[in-house]
């Protein structure tokens, strides 16, 4: 017997828009994460969307907004025509092996060697660096921790930094010091340990406590991307490689955020001074399109756990195979032959000028804003001004930044939200976002906050039935979903 069952849905018909708005709709609340589907949806947020430039993204009515989202992940915007002409090409014309995981691949042997050529221009020491490659920040990470644990077998402790994000898998997951993500998978990998972010003085005591001897490594992001873009003291990176130097302690810079140009440098490390032993890697690798995640790691480390007949130690399925390292090659081509980290840098600061000029006219709704290059952050008063518990006072804080969400989004920007900082939210735009069309999202920054001049006016201008809605959303979750109300 041949053909499909009954009920399959062809992929035809959803390359032909054959599935329905509804029935997408549906499907994810039957199938998928329906409590994340359900709140998005409730405050409108959800779509489905679909392109009209790679910039600009139109919802099922019709209305076209401005695409700041995707956490860093879609450094040219959705579809990019740079990216998506070039894979038709590769489908054409490639005729490399298309998993090559026991074999020579020209497009890993590329991507690999231009990655360390980047990083060399800027940090020598790398040189002759190797990498490894995978699916995602998260697994980049994990193997930056094995690669470290292997150059100092018999140490115990590994140090992240306050407001941390580094993935949820169970190695990085440690390391992302947020209890909403941690507590449920308690115990957690032994041995990891916190420390303020931004205070040199506070980590080295916490190195004499632990022991440096017994220290494995130190992870730190350059700019912190899901804590709010916390972007730490002048010399706080550098003082963290000294540091780490004096006792032979690993560091670990996971630019997964910032990496590759969304700062306005290749690498944010190296531009604050930071020579790291181990670099992460992945969002702008993928181009939006595909997944990518590299480790770029010193020589004598990387042979240290994978050389001769224990080359096998860390391994990773489709990490290198030849689409995502095609793509990978494309899109850091593309990023170094316009220099869009300059590009970035001079966008990020005039974009900062007119963040600070919308906070300056609306500080009630504003607390702060903040940014490195095109890595972006309005911080908001909370709603509610009265003293509230711990507990409550998180849920206002969240509930603030939902708000300011659905209200931007209304006002026709697409933003994130930050998970280690519940008051903030980022806007990431395209990199190659042209000039007047970023010019007319923060327009409509600032027409947002002219509507909602006082963070009480997110609450007050939300309707009343959709604010009983996202209460009785957060204060418990029916388990029989099946359409979203409202």
């Amino acid at each position: 017997m041949t053909g499909l069952p009954n009920g399959f849905i062809r992929s035809g018909d959803v390359l032909d828009d054959r599935l329905s708005g509804a029935e997408t709709r549906r499907l994810e609340l039957l199938y998928g994460n329906e409590e994340l589907l359900y709140g998005l949806d409730l405050i409108g947020v959800a779509g489905p969307f679909k392109k009209v430039t790679p910039w600009e993204l139109a919802d099922e009515g019709g209305t076209v907004r401005i695409n700041a989202s995707g956490f860093s992940a879609v450094p040219f915007g959705d579809m990019p025509p740079a990216i998506t002409e070039f894979i038709r090409d590769f489908m054409e014309k490639n005729r490399a092996m298309g998993l090559p995981q026991q074999s020579l691949s020209p497009w890993r042997a590329a991507l690999q060697a231009n990655l360390v050529r980047l990083l060399a221009r800027d940090l020598p020491s790398h040189a002759d660096s190797q990498v490894f490659f995978c699916s995602s920040g998260t697994e980049a990470v994990e193997g930056a921790l094995k690669f470290a644990r292997a150059w100092r077998p018999g140490t115990r402790y590994s140090i992240s930094f306050n407001a941390a994000y580094h993935g949820k898998t169970l190695g990085s997951l440690s390391l992302t010091p947020n209890p909403e993500y941690q507590d449920m998978f308690k115990p957690l990998v032994p041995g990891a340990l916190t420390t303020p972010y931004g205070d040199l003085d506070a980590l080295a005591a916490l190195i004499r406590r632990a022991g440096p001897d017994k220290v494995t490594c130190v992870i730190v992001e350059p700019i912190q991307g899901e804590g709010g873009v916390n972007i730490p003291p002048p010399g706080f990176l550098r003082g963290v490689g000294e540091l780490c130097r004096r006792y032979g302690i690993v560091v670990i810079a996971d630019e997964i955020q910032t990496g590759l140009g969304r700062t306005g440098h290749w690498f944010e490390s190296a531009a604050q001074g930071l020579d790291p032993d181990i670099v992460t890697l992945a969002k702008p690798l993928g181009g939006g399109l595909t997944a990518v995640g590299a480790t770029i790691v010193r020589r004598a480390m990387y042979k240290k756990m994978l050389g001769g007949l224990s080359s096998k130690r860390h391994s990773n399925t489709f990490g290198g195979g030849a689409l995502s390292m095609a793509v990978g090659l494309r899109s850091l081509e593309y990023l170094v032959e316009n220099d869009f980290a300059a590009r970035s840098l001079h966008l990020g600061e005039l974009g900062l000028q007119r963040l600070k000029a919308t906070q300056a006219r609306h500080p009630r709704l504003l607390e702060q804003v903040r940014g490195q290059g095109l890595l972006l952050a309005m911080q908001f008063q909370p709603m509610v001004g009265l003293p509230l518990p711990g507990a409550l006072k998180e849920l206002v804080f969240e509930a603030t930044a939902i708000l300011a969400l659905r209200h931007l989004h209304d006002a026709g920007v697409m933003a994130n939200l930050s998970l280690s900082q519940k008051r903030t939210v980022r806007l990431t735009p395209a990199l190659d976002m042209p000039e007047d069309l970023m010019n007319t999202m923060y327009d409509r920054v600032d027409a947002f906050a002219a509507r909602h001049p006082a963070s009480r006016h997110l609450l007050t201008n939300t309707p009343p039935a959709l604010t009983a809605q996202l209460a009785r959303f957060a204060a418990a979750k029916p388990k029989d979903r099946v359409r979203l109300e409202g």
